[in-house]
């Protein structure tokens, strides 16, 4: 079989290909070498189309039933890809929006607003400057990992002795253990100081897990972490009700945002503060439960016991 980087971008395929896997691979080997070696023309459908010898219909076809995206998703996530190594080198965005073949910063921040659902400049910062003190308390659910600045909670996540946070329930989690759950917060803002504080962060574990301390004059001190459009997304987590849930697409249409549940998802997915903001309790459109970053397992647990609190 002819190596990938070798292949004849020049010589198109005929349309009856179509008809075999085999012609649906050929056809999608020359369209992933033309996207991967000349992602920086970013080269529309109709150019790829005619480079493989299609319509721009059939090269929709042939390419989503092979890979299941789209050919501009495909050169989307090449992008956003090279985006991320560059800004990750300390490049301007304007550089870094030439450099990829954009017309400017303002379609980089389009990329990584649709995609990452922050803008280019929060996700390079990565949380710099500030310091998160964090412990490790027992829960209903399982040991929790509570992270806090001073001027309230800022992250909750659960430790898992097996393989990772809900990999039993195929969402392939990083390794588990109280490290897994500690880099999973480094993940989200890799560049911020982190102190163990375990007696600083038990008050918080002891007020987040007690029903009787959920009072209403005596709010719980809360710092939201994200872009713009998940702190929006996260706010709407916290007007559902206990015992109660709703779907991605009625948070997009809360938010003003009726066609975006696909990227409401993606922010309810990276909620920094499980149970407290509750991201549980959104169900997929047919009230399905969905995945969950913990595992479906500790949602299914979590919603079991928020429904006895509802129902005493």
């Amino acid at each position: 079989m002819t190596a990938l980087s070798a292949l004849n971008l020049s010589a198109p395929l005929p349309v009856t290909s179509l008809t075999t896997a085999q012609g649906d691979y050929e056809i999608v080997r020359r369209i992933l070498a033309m996207i991967t070696e000349g992602w920086r023309d970013q080269p529309g459908v109709e150019a790829i189309a005619d480079r493989v010898g299609l319509t721009t219909d059939e090269t929709h076809l042939v390419f989503r039933r092979w890979c299941g995206l789209t050919p501009k998703a495909f050169l989307q996530a090449v992008t956003l890809d090279q985006a991320k190594r560059l800004l990750t080198k300390d490049a301007n965005l304007l550089d870094v929006s030439l450099d990829l073949g954009l017309s400017g910063p303002a379609r980089l921040h389009d990329l990584f607003v649709t995609h990452e659902a922050m803008s280019p400049g929060e996700w390079k910062t990565g949380g710099r400057g500030l310091e998160l003190r964090y412990g490790y308390h027992p829960s209903p659910f399982g040991e929790a990992l509570i992270v806090a600045t001073a001027r309230g909670l800022a992250g909750l996540g659960w430790v898992d002795d097996k393989a990772g946070p809900g990999r039993a329930d195929g969402d392939g989690k990083p390794a588990g253990g109280r490290a897994g759950a500690l880099a999973d917060m480094v993940r989200r803002w890799p560049n911020a100081t982190y102190v163990q504080d375990q007696p600083g962060t038990a008050a918080l574990a002891a007020r987040i897990f007690d029903p009787a301390r959920w009072q209403e004059d005596q709010p719980l001190r809360v710092v939201m972490i994200g872009s713009d459009f998940e702190v929006r997304v996260w706010e709407q987590l916290l007007h559902i009700p206990v015992g109660k849930a709703t779907t991605y697409g009625a948070i997009a249409a809360r938010i003003g945002r009726p066609k975006a549940a696909r990227p409401v998802g993606a922010a309810v997915g990276r909620n920094p503060l499980s149970f407290v903001v509750p991201c549980h309790r959104v169900l997929g459109s047919t009230g399905g439960l969905t995945g969950y970053h913990w595992g479906l397992t500790r949602k299914r647990a979590i919603l079991g016991w928020e429904t006895g609190i509802a129902a005493s």
